[in-house]
């Protein structure tokens, strides 16, 4: 699927994911950390190609309950579905004031752990400083 998403073929590697993702969660189960971690990758592609709404409703109503219940709030994937479900909510064109809250309170929380577990300068933690940045610069608030 990287490899279609890498050369343009964007709507390929979305059904190849997908399906995937689908397969994973029927033959080990949604609580399955392979599952959520294939769902994971499912929604970075979703996320990546502005598949807004799908990508959001993935996270919050099946991904996240299930990493926080089988993984841990500080696990590399719960923290990387919560940095992405903040990315969802605010580059979505239609998000409204109160996504950007929502985005910035997310990614406060994934920054703060990840500052602790991986450290200041891990490229993840960067990363979700940059997308805490941009929260902040759409809301008009200084940091």
């Amino acid at each position: 699927a990287n490899c279609l998403e890498d050369l343009g073929r964007r709507d390929e590697a979305i059904v190849l994911t997908r399906k995937s993702y689908a397969r994973f969660k029927a033959l080990c189960g949604a609580l399955d950390e392979r599952t959520i971690q294939c769902g994971s990758n499912l929604a970075a592609t979703l996320v990546n190609n502005e598949v807004w709404d799908e990508a959001k409703s993935l996270m919050r109503d099946q991904l996240l309950p299930a990493a926080l219940r089988t993984l841990s709030i500080d696990h590399s994937v719960t923290l990387s579905l919560s940095c992405n479900l903040a990315v969802a909510l605010h580059r979505d064109p239609e998000r409204i004031r109160d996504d950007l809250l929502e985005a910035q309170t997310i990614i406060l929380d994934v920054v703060r752990r990840q500052r602790r577990i991986i450290g200041p300068a891990h490229p993840h933690t960067l990363n979700c400083e940059a997308v805490l940045s941009d929260v902040r610069r759409k809301l008009g608030v200084v940091a």
